[in-house]
């Protein structure tokens, strides 16, 4: 059984929504996105339902993403 977790630090938040960590941070202090909550007196995390409810406020976009070439790095 998988359980929904309540909250997601801020790797996971980066993760969940697509952009990075310091584009998360930056909107946090722009007020464009939920602040996260404390949850003990050195760590905060985000609520998870607020996270989603930010993401479902997006507009729709006309422009597409780019195509998936599905080259891979490789090393040579």
């Amino acid at each position: 059984m998988m359980v929904k977790p309540i909250y997601l630090d801020l790797r996971t938040v980066a993760q969940f929504i697509s952009l990075s960590t310091a584009s998360v941070q930056k909107m946090v202090r722009e007020d464009r996105f939920p602040k996260p909550r404390m949850l003990s007196g050195r760590r905060v995390a985000w609520l998870t339902r607020e996270v989603e409810e930010w993401a479902e406020t997006r507009p729709v976009s006309d422009i597409l993403p780019p195509e998936n070439t599905g080259a891979s790095k490789s090393s040579y």
